[in-house]
């Protein structure tokens, strides 16, 4: 069935995950459109100041200290959408962590803790989220994936099964919705590399400061992508030309990915340096209060090639941004 969904300006939204990177990003950006907030993190601390800064400038937004690994955790954040706006109409799952290293090296403790929060973190919001939409009449869930949900990386192993593990559960999700005719939207955002303090975040095994291999974009366009999201429904948006190349390539040639990726994303993912905190937030929470990373590389404030998917009339200038992306990658580099 057809969803309709509300403009922004009249919606509550659930962001997790929002004490930094694309969560505040977002955060910011929907409330500068409107939207009534709802926030949560581990960092309770981060999200009272991020509350006060939106408010101060107009919005309207409180907090939930929150592990989303945790279902009652997740439990309380829809207890209090509903206690202070009487519900929400978008449930955004961000909360993400990272291991940095090879999958022989990492813990199964630390391993068990990053599917607790990137994939069950995201079940868990996914299920409430679905039930209290079904009872308000409709809504939209959106799930932060990853270009990893489609392939996986050097040194991002067990960070890439758990967005395949994502894809899955979402792409389920939605067939169940669909054949329920629920009036529920779901989209899973597939970024690239986004200048966050993901790489710095991320629990290091390497001994050296982790990376993300170019081209990196800017946080807000991963943010409009999930504003944009909220009120239209769109099955999958890659955020950068770069995430919808990529994808592309490896469903046409494995091999011919499995070579670029270790011979030239590999070299790209590690400094020279030992990591500032290898601890990273796996296991505790971070600082919060950042949205943009330490990336020493350029950093592309938008993508033509996502900007021109959100809207159907523009698909020829997105295929030929991601045939350009294509091009761009490849250079130097072709076998």
């Amino acid at each position: 069935m057809k969803v309709s969904l509300k403009p922004l300006r009249q919606q509550v939204m659930v962001i997790t995950g929002a004490s930094s990177g694309i969560g505040l990003a977002t955060a910011r950006m929907a409330a500068k459109q409107g939207a009534r907030l709802v926030l949560a993190s581990r960092n309770a601390n981060a999200l009272a100041d991020i509350v006060r800064q939106i408010e101060s400038e107009g919005g309207n937004a409180t907090y939930v200290e929150a592990d989303v690994g945790n279902r009652n955790d997740i439990e309380q954040i829809a207890h209090i959408a509903n206690q202070h706006f009487g519900g929400f109409d978008t449930w955004v799952n961000n909360a993400g962590s990272s291991i940095w290293g090879r999958v022989e090296d990492s813990s199964d403790e630390d391993n068990r803790q990053l599917f607790e929060t990137n994939f069950w973190g995201v079940v868990y919001g996914s299920a409430t989220a679905a039930r209290h939409l079904r009872k308000r009449g409709g809504g939209a869930i959106i799930n932060l994936g990853s270009v990893a949900s489609d392939m996986a990386f050097p040194y991002m192993g067990f960070y890439s099964a758990t967005k395949h593990a994502v894809k899955a559960f979402t792409d389920a999700l939605r067939i169940d919705l669909e054949m329920e005719k629920a009036a529920i939207s779901v989209t899973l955002i597939k970024p690239t590399g986004i200048d966050t303090p993901f790489a710095q975040h991320a629990k290091n095994y390497t001994g050296k400061e982790a990376r993300l291999p170019d081209p990196v974009y800017h946080p807000d366009e991963v943010a409009n992508a999930i504003c944009h999201a909220a009120v239209h429904p769109q099955r999958d948006i890659y955020i950068g030309g770069a995430a919808y190349a990529t994808s592309w390539m490896n469903e046409m040639s494995p091999s011919g990915m499995d070579w670029l990726r270790k011979n030239v994303f590999a070299k790209q993912e590690l400094h020279d340096h030992p990591p500032q905190s290898p601890e990273g937030t796996l296991n505790r929470p971070g600082k919060g209060g950042r949205v943009r990373g330490a990336h020493d590389g350029y950093v592309m404030k938008t993508s033509l090639y996502t900007r021109a998917s959100l809207h159907p009339a523009l698909t020829g200038i997105a295929l030929g941004a991601g045939a350009a992306a294509i091009a761009w990658m490849t250079r130097g580099h072709r076998a």
